[in-house]
């Protein structure tokens, strides 16, 4: 990282956009070995947030026989109300550009209330069945929430949350007990539903940045959308009509891996180049089925460990690649 700036600084002042007064001062401040602890206490404060919630969420299973439910709902309510007046009494004017709270800590509160809102009324339809047999409702009114939070107080924590909300409104619920009983993975439905998703999250980053409306968001509708067609294509690549998968999880690949260079992502393009890795030796592997080498078989095995040892190599060059060419391109 040293090097790193110290290469940026000489590259500043030879395209003459630094002088040699304003490339001592900087050389004498980072002599100082200063450092942030930004992103340390923002972490503290996420934590603090998901223990809260929990606690709270712990408190009313344990206690829901001895405090009652009137009383449970009556200060979650009341808990949810207090975290969202604070929120919209320093929320910043709505723009279409980005927005900072005066304080990051704000941006935790309005967090705190969309978790407080998700238990709230989830309680509501858990213990009063409120919205009957369409749980639909239980996940929509939430979601929309989340969305309208999210982009009124521009907050990706909060708006990641509305999308999932989303994705689990259309059947896309992955929890650790369905991923155990394989059911995401058994139900080619849900791999549809999810491609069309990822696409309708795409569709509207598109139309956000056309008309300059929160465009900072599209690294957050990117990965979603990512990993959405990425591992439905993928598990598509396992059925009898795995052509289509192909294409589609080439053509997202082209895109993401453009995407990533103009987000200047290495998340994004870490996953993007992983997916497309996974997809191309499934896909090699049913076309040796199809075809019917058997016998290309033992050579493939004995050929395996250095292709995937060339692979790791070829990944972490990819990598450094990518992140020297967006480091160049920042400067």
């Amino acid at each position: 990282m040293k090097e790193f700036n110290e290469h940026t600084t000489q590259a500043l002042f030879e395209k003459e956009l630094l002088t040699e007064e304003q490339k001592i001062e900087i050389a004498n401040y980072r002599s100082l070995n200063l450092f942030s602890l930004n992103g340390e206490l923002k972490l503290f404060l996420y934590l603090s947030v998901l223990l809260f919630t929990s606690g709270v969420g712990i408190l009313i299973y344990a206690n829901i026989d001895s405090i009652g439910h009137s009383i449970l709902i009556g200060l979650l309510l009341i808990v949810t109300a207090i975290c969202y007046y604070f929120s919209f009494k320093k929320a910043p004017p709505f723009q279409k550009e980005k927005v900072v709270f005066e304080s990051p800590v704000m941006d935790y509160i309005v967090l705190t209330a969309n978790l407080l809102t998700c238990i709230f009324i989830a309680y509501l339809q858990f213990q009063y069945n409120t919205f009957g047999t369409n749980y639909g409702l239980a996940i929509i009114i939430p979601t929309a929430l989340g969305l309208f939070s999210g982009y009124y107080f521009d907050n990706k924590n909060v708006l990641s949350l509305a999308i999932t909300g989303l994705a689990a409104y259309i059947g896309l619920t992955v929890t650790p007990q369905s991923l155990l009983q394989n059911d995401f993975y058994d139900t080619n439905a849900l791999s549809y539903s999810a491609i069309g998703l990822g696409i309708v999250l795409l569709a509207w980053n598109y139309y956000c940045t056309q008309i300059d409306f929160k465009k900072h968001f599209a690294l957050v509708f990117l990965t979603f959308a990512l990993h959405l067609i990425s591992i439905s294509c993928l598990n598509n690549l396992t059925e009898d009509f795995w052509f289509a998968s192909v294409v589609i999880l080439a053509i997202a690949t082209f895109y993401f891996y453009k995407s990533s260079y103009e987000q200047k992502s290495v998340s994004l393009f870490v996953f993007t180049v992983l997916y497309a890795f996974i997809g191309t030796n499934i896909t090699l592997f049913r076309i040796i089925e199809t075809i019917n080498f058997n016998d290309f078989f033992s050579f493939l095995l004995i050929f395996s460990p250095f292709y995937f040892i060339g692979a790791i190599f070829l990944f972490i060059q990819m990598i450094k690649k990518f992140n020297t060419e967006i480091k160049n391109d920042s400067i």
